[in-house]
């Protein structure tokens, strides 16, 4: 079987495989309303491709219908739920977190870990963060950017030593700096484990929201920029009351605040984060059920 996931259906690979006669499947399926594969064009180039699957489990029913209208047969498609819910529940779970990593960097301290962040993130976050170290002295920032390269990490330490604040890297063993920096790959989903709240990088730029699942299956409020419409994770926070849209420095300033301040009110916000992605729960499980079928 060859199996695709998410997104891309390469239209002349599953040619191919379905000459030989390989069954042709697709896992945690999505296709946004502004997905560029339903103009004109991109249809008709995959359209074939998408028809040629023998199974799908689509995120969601609006999903599916959106597949459905792309060629997929609708007696092939199926509401599976999306895989990444389970992975990411399962990263959160204490027995999968890396003590060695976590236990020098907890802290009483409110924390806000912003994760995958860009310049266009940290301009207004940065500016936000001022207010709130004004109002709050004891507050800890720790910032892992999407690309830890030093070009983008220097700018993030210039702008804490302009501000007073001490400002560690990751890889130095200054635990509790006021402002922690992440310069390697790979932890931020162990990262959020230490975050009083989250902001999630990638909504102030055009390049699209990074995951916002991973601080939530931690039971924390997740913040992130205004463009977000592409993200149905976001959209799904918003309307639970879990995650917040902000789009300015002001606006990030007075929600950090808020939530910092009002237990009960944080306490909410986390709680519904966290049983948004146990509502998700079970699409690992109903993927690979799909998987065997098309293999057996």
């Amino acid at each position: 079987a060859l199996i695709f996931s998410k997104l891309d259906v390469w239209p002349v690979l599953a040619e191919r495989a379905a000459a030989r006669g390989v069954s042709l499947g697709m896992v945690s399926a999505t296709l946004s309303e502004q997905s560029a594969r339903r103009s004109g064009l991109g249809a008709m180039l995959l359209r074939d491709a998408y028809g040629a699957l023998d199974a799908v489990g689509a995120i969601s029913a609006d999903d599916a219908a959106r597949l459905q209208q792309l060629g997929v047969r609708g007696d092939r498609i199926s509401v599976t739920g999306d895989a990444r819910y389970d992975e990411a529940w399962r990263r959160a779970l204490p027995s999968a977190l890396p003590s060695a990593l976590l236990a020098p960097l907890r802290s009483d301290r409110p924390t806000l870990v912003a994760g995958s962040t860009w310049p266009a993130d940290e301009t207004p976050l940065l500016e936000a963060w001022k207010v709130v170290r004004e109002r709050m002295p004891g507050a800890r920032l720790i910032v892992a950017p999407h690309e830890p390269t030093a070009a983008l990490l220097e700018p993030v330490e210039r702008w804490a030593a302009a501000a007073g604040l001490s400002c560690a890297r990751l890889g130095t063993g200054v635990a509790q700096a006021d402002v922690l920096l992440v310069d390697r790959v790979g932890v931020l989903g162990d990262l959020y484990a230490l975050a009083t709240l989250a902001y999630v990088g990638g909504g102030f730029h055009s390049a699209g929201l990074h995951s916002v699942i991973e601080p939530a299956a931690f039971g924390v409020p997740v913040l992130f920029g205004p463009r977000h419409a592409a993200s149905r994770d976001a959209a799904l926070l918003l309307e639970c009351g879990g995650g917040f849209s902000v789009g300015s420095a002001t606006e990030i300033a007075v929600r950090v605040l808020a939530l910092f301040q009002n237990a009960s009110e944080r306490a909410t916000a986390g709680n519904r984060s966290r049983a948004l992605v146990e509502h998700g729960l079970g699409a690992a499980d109903k993927s690979a059920a799909l998987v065997e079928s098309l293999i057996s």
